[in-house]
């Protein structure tokens, strides 16, 4: 069934937003799914804080071109499908990677990062870096080392003038029992 132009210009413009909103974009290529699948493939972009979309090749064309990706020719050749990475674009990556491995009917094409080309291999690198949560945690643990650190540093004269005066009052009061 054919689609009214109004209606291929509010997909295109929707192609746009996402586009434009988007942290990282994965293409691929899907063939042999049922809704199940792309239900469940969606569920799982969803938690990583994206979205999985099915794309027309023609209009999708035009969306990119028209935002600035210099997308290749052969993204859009076959049954094509987008991940937007609105939070965490490794989280995407992996989500997509992940349910390429369980199975040959995903492939990933390539994808962006911000504005940057990135093809099937780097695309499947991004996802194999550490979800944000662990990231922030790596950073944050990273900071607070030397402030942890000194905090020790600092302490460490008054705990053993403790440990020494904690002594001396254990002699004694053997002392004195004795």
């Amino acid at each position: 069934m054919a689609i009214t132009k109004e209606r291929k210009h509010k997909l295109v413009a929707q192609y746009e937003t996402w586009l434009k909103e988007s942290e990282a974009i994965v293409l691929a290529e899907y063939s042999g799914l049922d809704m199940t699948a792309i239900d469940e493939l969606r569920q799982n972009v969803r938690e990583a804080g994206g979205e999985f979309h099915i794309l027309k090749n023609t209009l999708a064309k035009i969306a990119f071109s028209s935002v600035g990706f210099e997308a290749p020719e052969e993204y859009f050749i076959g049954s094509t499908a987008i991940g937007l990475a609105f939070e965490d674009p490794p989280g995407t990556a992996k989500a997509i990677a992940d349910f390429e491995k369980a199975g040959d009917f995903v492939k990933i094409k390539g994808g962006f990062l911000g504005q940057e080309h990135m093809t099937a291999d780097q695309v499947k690198v991004m996802a194999e870096l550490p979800p944000l949560p662990v990231v922030r945690g790596q950073l944050l643990g990273t900071i607070m080392a030397p402030a942890t650190q000194l905090t020790r540093l600092l302490a460490e004269p008054g705990r053993q003038l403790a440990q020494v005066v904690k002594a001396f009052s254990e002699r004694e009061s053997a002392v004195a029992v004795a």
